[in-house]
């Protein structure tokens, strides 16, 4: 399973980014997906997830409003629109997965993920 996340930068307080993060693994069922961050010192935190079949959402509450989780399964990929972003949301975020292998023997448990880490910067 590999996660790979793209889209983050640097950009004035006030505007506007939108994260992607696209999954592949052959064999893999992807169920919730989502974002964390996590800043120097600080646990990590849930920003945003959302089921596999996109109906249920789950968002931290500063970034509710301002920030819009969405998912293609066609493609196995979410994204993360942020808006009115704010210097106090400048860190690295994380894209995560909870992975299942239906019909496989060997791996019957669920799986955790993560991508690499993309970092946004908001500046004043």
């Amino acid at each position: 399973v590999q996660l790979v996340e793209s889209g983050g930068g640097l950009v004035q307080a006030g505007g506007s980014l939108r994260l992607s993060c696209a999954a592949s693994g052959s064999t893999a069922r992807f169920n919730v997906m989502g974002w964390y961050r996590q800043a120097p010192g600080k646990q990590r935190e849930l920003v945003a997830s959302i089921t596999s079949g996109g109906g249920a959402t789950r968002y931290l509450g500063s970034v509710k409003g301002r920030f819009t989780i969405s998912r293609d399964n066609a493609k196995n990929t979410i994204n993360l629109r942020m808006n009115s972003l704010k210097p106090e949301d400048t860190t690295v975020y994380y894209c995560n997965t909870q992975v299942t292998f239906p019909g496989n023997s060997y791996y019957q448990g669920e799986y955790d993920y993560w991508g690499q880490g993309t970092q946004v910067t908001v500046a004043t």
